[in-house]
């Protein structure tokens, strides 16, 4: 089984970022790579956003970033349970692409999160991001609300810590 390391963005990682940020498959879902960059650099410091790379085997492969929406003013999932994270996860690297590494990554993040107590894990693709939803719910993840954000149309799906197992 495959498995990655969650380390925290530094100011040495904008570069690759801005990269990944400007590969079609995933500029189709991100906004233009200067104000991604921008808000991600933001979040180095944040106590609301934690802006992560995934690695596999000791080389930067992509993008994840945890944030609580109740830390956040007028945050549009703040209806959800106190303790809920909010994930958004983008596999920088083109070749990694459709490999099943999307799915593996966010659900050994997820574990790693319920081990640390919380309750449960949303992410909200865009409801025509087919590639992204399929991997989510092979992660685990029910769809249950259809929302618009300010990032336009979302696709709320949720994973509960005390959902039963699956396999990833």
């Amino acid at each position: 089984m495959t498995s990655y390391t969650f380390r925290s963005v530094e100011l040495d990682d904008l570069d690759i970022l801005a990269e990944w940020l400007a590969e079609p498959h995933v500029a189709e879902w991100w906004d233009d790579p200067e104000t991604e960059i921008a808000l991600i650099k933001e979040h180095i410091d944040s106590i609301s956003v934690e802006p992560l790379i995934i690695e596999l085997d000791g080389k930067p492969i992509g993008y994840l970033q945890s944030y609580d929406p109740h830390m956040e003013d007028d945050h549009p999932y703040q209806d959800q349970p106190f303790g809920t994270l909010g994930v958004d996860l983008t596999i920088g690297v083109p070749g990694l692409v459709g490999k099943g590494h999307g799915s593996a990554i966010l659900a050994q993040f997820v574990e790693e999160l319920f081990e640390e107590g919380v309750p449960r894990v949303i992410i909200d693709p865009h409801p025509d991001n087919k590639r992204a939803i399929r991997a989510y719910e092979k992660a685990g993840f029910v769809a249950f609300d259809t929302r618009t954000s300010e990032y336009g149309p979302a696709l709320l799906m949720a994973r509960d810590a005390d959902q039963e197992d699956f396999d990833a």
